[in-house]
């Protein structure tokens, strides 16, 4: 389902719950389309998580916003979640540390999330935002 948005309730719950993996599709410099796995989390209606200034993803969402992340459900009823947007780039460190901090308590936990948050909440870290632009949805691909 095309035209929905990350207001959807049966959206968020999908995207929020438990710890799946986002695949975070961006463009090299050289134009090639790259795909990487990414901890994310919902942030009000975008998705949000961190990455290095350095790092090629971080280079190239600085150069180019142009970005898809797919989160998928791969087992029955499978279905996935695929949000088209821009990614804006952030530094201000306690964004960062925030972001890396709600990372941390979804994937390693509550007890470990202001370690994680101290770890990549710092200089040289970016938090970064989808701000979607396409929301397209198959819940159930089994039914």
């Amino acid at each position: 389902m095309s035209g929905t948005s990350l207001s959807d309730p049966a959206v968020r719950e999908f995207l929020a719950s438990g710890t799946k993996t986002g695949h975070l599709g961006y463009t090299a410099a050289d134009g090639r389309p790259l795909v990487v796995p990414v901890w994310f989390v919902v942030d009000g209606d975008r998705l949000a998580f961190n990455t290095g200034e350095t790092t090629a993803k971080g280079r190239a969402l600085q150069r180019d916003p142009r970005v898809t992340m797919s989160v998928d459900l791969p087992k029955p009823p499978y279905g996935f979640v695929q949000v088209q947007g821009r990614a804006v780039v952030t530094e201000d460190l306690p964004e960062v540390r925030r972001i890396a901090t709600l990372c941390g308590a979804r994937y390693m936990g509550a007890d470990r999330a202001e370690e994680f948050g101290a770890r990549n909440g710092v200089p040289g870290e970016l938090g970064v935002w989808i701000e979607p632009s396409k929301v397209v949805v198959s819940l159930d691909v089994t039914a």
